[in-house]
């Protein structure tokens, strides 16, 4: 090894230490925006803007994107007829610290518009998960979510869509024919009926053994409800599909409770 290997090894740079910095400095970005076309709830671009700005200039760090890659096609049609374009761009970040020193990471990034914003969006949702996956960015999640910009397309490619979803819903109002086990008086157990008061106990009990908030319940992108009071049956069973895989809450001693 040369004398200028060893300098090189020895002084890597700052940059280390300070995307270091940032990860101690960050806070969580929660899922608070919802998509106005199917309802989940997804993290804007801006939201993690605002989250890592503090942590950035705290730790003299910035972020310089550089498009590799860029294609472009014409996807489909909205309900209007509109062309619905879809750009996929393959991006260098480079991470630099106030010294000059730098790490890259690439990813790509997709975007459907039907206008000129495609590629801004495609830009966005790059920049958007290379710093959740750079800076470790918390999301305080009980599973991983996709998130975006949804669009509907044209009105025959909707109407398979939502015949197929229909089918299961027939052949389920076939089986209602068959005789039911009565219900008990003051109950109602269908999907969309709010829960029980029993079911909200177990849903606590759950939330006591894993330490899980009510924040997290209601950060499920297929859970729409405002407390967990108000789940209905079908978010009920959801919530406990995921408590259920959740570990127990391990005490400050280091034991499970």
């Amino acid at each position: 090894m040369n004398n200028e290997e060893k300098n090189v090894s020895a002084n890597p740079g700052k940059i280390y230490a300070a995307i270091a910095g940032v990860i101690a400095d960050v806070g969580f970005v929660a899922k608070d925006k919802i998509n106005k076309q199917q309802g989940f709830k997804y993290r804007s671009v801006d939201d993690v803007f605002n989250a890592l700005h503090p942590a950035l200039a705290k730790n003299k760090v910035f972020i310089v994107p550089r498009i590799l890659e860029r294609n472009c096609a014409t996807v489909g049609k909205t309900q209007k007829g509109t062309d619905m374009i879809k750009v996929v761009c393959k991006i260098k970040f480079t991470f630099f610290a106030e010294d000059g020193s730098s790490v890259e990471s690439v990813i790509v990034g997709e975007g459907l518009d039907t206008g000129d914003k495609a590629t801004n969006k495609a830009m966005a949702t790059a920049y958007k998960y290379v710093c959740f996956q750079v800076f470790c960015i918390p999301t305080e999640e009980l599973m991983d979510d996709p998130d975006g910009e949804s669009q509907e397309l044209e009105e025959g490619n909707r109407q398979k869509s939502k015949k197929e979803k229909e089918k299961p819903a027939e052949k389920k109002s076939e089986e209602t024919k068959k005789p039911e086990a009565p219900k008990q008086s003051g109950t109602d157990t269908s999907e969309d009926s709010k829960i029980t008061e029993a079911m909200l106990n177990t849903i606590r009990a759950e939330q006591k053994r894993t330490g899980v908030t009510d924040k997290l319940i209601l950060g499920v992108k297929t859970i729409s409800a405002k407390d967990i009071e108000s789940l209905t049956v079908r978010e009920f069973k959801i919530a406990m599909s995921k408590l259920e895989k959740t570990p127990d809450l391990v005490r400050g001693d280091g034991k499970n409770e």
